[in-house]
């Protein structure tokens, strides 16, 4: 296998991971144990974790799933489901990808969506190679500073192989400068322009007229939105964009160090064909009743993996399910609820925190839903205030600067939290 590979040595293979992240002693494993023996093991390792308070955000937030959810997902007929092939037998999997679809075609305002997408940064990168593949002889993508810096990173991976050239819309005072924009766009060559909503430091942009600055260079406007806020928020959709995409997440799906997350991709439906990923349909079986299948679906896009538009296929139909189900319970009116309730905390938390006298809104004349920037003032720092709220239990945000972190809030957090919050930054005065 080394051989096939180019390498001489284990070493040879590994070299281009970093020397300090290489293991260099023979794992710590634990003599057998009894089933008894494993649970209280395991029971051990797990008291130790921190239950922490959370107010951090930054593209993954803490909302409330309800009781019903992972019941409704441990059922049989989904927990053991696969790859639809055959329709005659999946068609429990085929209705639950179809409603999930039909809800977040709703939500986005746009006419299609598919499922099973990795995550909201993958997700924005399968709409960049959508607007390459859509927009001939076009390889340039215009990517706005304000999109998250994790999703900016995995544009740039995607872009390297096909030779796409992303370009970094500056921001100004914590927006999308437009100007800006309206220079890059006007040079030509652009196939698509990413922009995010709300954007990585919570505030809502105005995108009035971005389409149609868009859509007169003959490129396609990629918008990338949290989930969860599209049930209170203009939609994709109603500001004119081609693509909405992004992480979903923000649907109940729990925190849990990193994932599983699902990425959502939904367009307008002259671009279906240059989408990947799985789209259900529904149509009638020769009796007339009402079933589903899978529909434009190539084989490459399952076994000539070469040929695929994309080999993202299979992956998530579990966090799909959660979604639909999320959806479903929620419906309109709960998630604007949810949304209200997160909404009236972060304002209520950035209150209290600039009340303390210790810090200050990074960005106080523009308008953030339940995200904000905030600076500390001297001789308070980020780190030492980060650190001092984790002794009492909170992740108070995600670290921005020396000087500036990410704050949010969600319906999770009680007007005691955020008063604990606060008073752990007062305390803090020299």
């Amino acid at each position: 296998m080394l051989g096939r590979c180019g390498a001489t040595t284990l070493d040879d293979l590994y070299a281009d991971v970093p020397d300090a992240l290489r293991l260099k002693e023979p794992y710590r494993l634990p003599a057998p144990m009894s089933e008894p023996e494993l649970e209280r093991y395991f029971a051990d390792i797990a008291s130790q974790n921190r239950r922490l308070l959370c107010f951090a955000g930054a593209g993954f937030y803490n909302h409330y799933t309800p009781a019903a959810i992972p019941s409704l997902m441990a059922r049989s007929e989904f927990l053991t489901a696969y790859t639809p092939y055959q329709p005659e037998i999946s068609q429990g999997t085929l209705q639950y990808i179809f409603e999930y679809q039909s809800m977040m075609a709703e939500l986005t305002g746009l006419d299609i969506s598919n499922a099973s997408m990795y995550d909201g940064a993958t997700a924005t990168a399968e709409a960049m190679l959508m607007a390459v593949n859509s927009v001939r002889k076009k390889r340039r993508i215009l990517v706005a500073s304000t999109v998250a810096p994790a999703v900016q990173q995995v544009l740039a991976t995607y872009a390297a192989g096909p030779g796409i050239t992303i370009e970094v819309i500056p921001e100004d005072g914590g927006v999308t400068d437009r100007t800006a924009f309206e220079a890059m766009l006007g040079a030509g060559d652009v196939a698509g322009v990413i922009v995010s909503q709300p954007n990585y430091y919570g505030i809502v942009e105005d995108y009035d007229g971005w389409a149609d600055t868009c859509h007169s260079s003959k490129a396609l406007l990629i918008m990338n939105c949290h989930a969860s806020t599209l049930g209170a928020l203009r939609s994709p959709g109603e500001w004119g964009a081609d693509i909405a995409c992004g992480e979903a997440q923000s649907l109940g799906m729990p925190l849990n160090y990193g994932g599983p997350y699902l990425g959502y991709l939904c367009c307008r439906e002259n671009l279906i064909r240059k989408m990947p990923g799985r789209i259900v349909g529904a149509t009638t079986d020769a009796e007339g009743r009402r079933s589903f299948v899978l529909t434009l679906q190539a084989r490459e896009q399952h076994i000539r993996r070469q040929k695929a538009t994309s080999n993202i296929c299979s992956n998530q139909g579990i966090m799909t399910l959660h979604a639909a189900f999320y959806l479903a319970l929620m419906g309109a009116e709960g998630l604007r609820k949810v949304n209200t309730l997160s909404y009236n905390a972060a304002h209520a938390l950035a209150d209290a925190l600039c009340d303390t006298g210790m810090m200050r809104l990074k960005y106080p004349d523009k308008p953030f839903f339940n995200e904000f920037a905030i600076e500390t003032i001297e001789p308070l720092s980020a780190d030492a205030l980060l650190a001092a709220c984790l002794k009492k239990g909170i992740l108070a945000g995600v670290r921005l600067s020396d000087s500036s972190i990410l704050v949010a809030a969600t319906e999770m957090n009680s007007p005691a939290d955020i008063a604990l919050c606060a008073e752990t930054v007062k305390s803090l005065k020299s």
